[in-house]
């Protein structure tokens, strides 16, 4: 007797998340994040749409663990959304310091920066990470105009990145975190929730 040849998408291995990664890497550079699809990840990774999920859970959290960030950011800000608008800027200038100057993520991180500095990385960073990751969060501290504030927010914590980590401006590198956060988070304060013109 002969076995017979299994039908249907093969069931999971231990590379099959790294080969569903890839497919959806691959898939989100040449389609976006608009034109990527949890089930044509998996047509392309040879598995079933529900192992995707089983792996990941939505298409959010594919994207994110295909940017192969070494946090999530949405579990980092957690925490500063829980506790409101009030002094928010500070808060999250500080655990965004907190995570940056890690030694063991920093590296990492700015190898993701530069990557996105380089390449077309920087559309989805664009067109995707800022507004499915970062932008629901930021825009749950604003009480109006998000498609104002948030973009704001961001544009000053992009600048620090650059300045203090890629870049690495002695200044900036020497300063300390709580010196950071004291003259650059009322910035973002303002940006959150006072009047804009």
């Amino acid at each position: 007797m002969t076995a017979r040849a299994s039908r249907g998408r093969r069931p999971g291995a231990p590379d099959t998340r790294a080969e569903v990664l890839a497919a959806a890497r691959a898939s989100f550079a040449e389609k976006g994040f608009r034109g990527t699809t949890i089930r044509a990840v998996a047509a392309s990774a040879g598995v079933d749409p529900a192992l995707v999920h089983h792996y990941f859970g939505t298409k959010d959290d594919l994207f994110v663990a295909a940017l192969q960030i070494p946090v999530d950011p949405r579990e980092v800000l957690a925490p500063v959304v829980a506790a409101g608008p009030d002094g928010a800027g500070e808060r999250l200038l500080r655990t965004f310091l907190g995570v940056w100057d890690d030694p063991e993520v920093q590296p990492a991180l700015v190898a993701l920066v530069r990557s996105i500095m380089s390449d077309d990385t920087g559309a989805l960073v664009r067109d995707a990470f800022i507004p499915v990751v970062i932008g629901p969060a930021l825009a749950s501290l604003v009480a109006d105009r998000p498609e104002a504030r948030v973009p704001l927010v961001v544009s000053q914590v992009v600048g620090l990145i650059v300045t203090r980590y890629v870049v690495a401006i002695p200044p900036m590198v020497a300063m300390p975190a709580e010196e950071v956060v004291a003259r650059i988070g009322p910035v973002l304060q303002h940006y959150l929730t006072d009047d804009l013109p």
